[in-house]
């Protein structure tokens, strides 16, 4: 893995944040709910695709996972003429290369005009994260990731915190707004961590909460009922600064369970020593 592919998604995550900004406390925007608790405006659809059709253009025949395009939907990026002309090697056509995208993380702060908003872009390849791009337009903070080559805020390197265990700590999560259904799992594991920890924050952007983490600006995250594309930059941001990523077992099928938390090695350890009581119900 080289620069090129991390280069692209930057660009691609700075195209985004662009028309985000151009559209920013808009009173025009057309919203829409998903499902309960959860929208969706045109301003996230035309980001997702304006970042489909500019990697698309470098990198044709690779797939795509988009939140906008559907949980289980891939899309092979279409044949544009940049990309008929693209020079030889710049991008190899495969499909063992997923981009998995977040064009709007944290759409509800989006259309309430609150200003922590994201881009979230990550490739896997054969299965395995080796990139990840997270954008806050807001404040031109661009962190970056590449799988054994740490993490870079503004090219700044990364480092979580040295936080020997949760006491004086700042922790951030959110509400399982998707799955209310998990309230009762999720508040008990809430007041075990409230307990022992400072203070928790719920700012309403995985990918941020996770970025934050790695930039030593919180001591750990823990959140359930994500999708793959609130998490999949931002748990490889964390690896890359140090840090531990595991699913509330203690394991790492988060990917799949939704249900994620991190820190440094103590803090993620108490974590998950605080979470696994519930994590069956989850």
């Amino acid at each position: 893995m080289n620069n090129g592919m991390l280069n692209t998604a930057a660009r691609a995550a700075r195209i985004a944040g662009k028309i985000i900004l151009r559209n920013f406390e808009q009173a025009d925007l057309d919203v829409a709910e998903k499902q309960k608790n959860d929208l969706v405006t045109n301003i996230d659809k035309e980001c997702e695709k304006a970042i489909f059709d500019f990697i698309g253009s470098k990198y044709p025949g690779h797939r795509f996972l988009g939140e906008e395009g559907g949980a289980q939907e891939t899309r092979q990026a279409p044949e544009t003429e940049a990309a008929k002309t693209r020079k030889p090697g710049l991008g190899k056509a495969s499909g063992d290369h997923l981009w998995i995208v977040d064009p709007i993380d944290g759409t509800t702060n989006f259309v309430k005009g609150i200003p922590h908003v994201a881009v979230s872009i990550a490739l896997q390849i054969n299965g395995v994260t080796e990139l990840g791009v997270v954008y806050d337009p807001i404040r031109d903070e661009m962190f970056q990731a590449l799988r054994g080559q740490g993490a870079v805020l503004n090219n700044r390197r990364l480092r979580v915190t040295d936080a020997m265990g949760l006491d004086g700590t700042i922790l951030a999560t959110a509400f399982p707004h998707r799955k209310r259904e998990l309230m009762d799992s999720y508040t008990a594991i809430l007041m075990r961590v409230f307990k022992e920890c400072a203070d928790i924050r719920r700012a309403g952007t995985a990918s941020l909460d996770l970025a934050y983490v790695a930039a030593g600006r919180l001591d750990g995250y823990f959140e359930l009922g994500l999708k793959p594309w609130d998490m999949a930059a931002g748990e490889l941001m964390v690896r890359e600064a140090g840090g531990i990523v595991a699913d509330f077992k203690g394991g790492n099928d988060y990917m799949k369970s939704g249900s994620v938390l991190c820190g440094n090695p103590k803090i993620a350890k108490r974590l998950v020593a605080l979470a696994r009581e519930d994590s069956a119900n989850l």
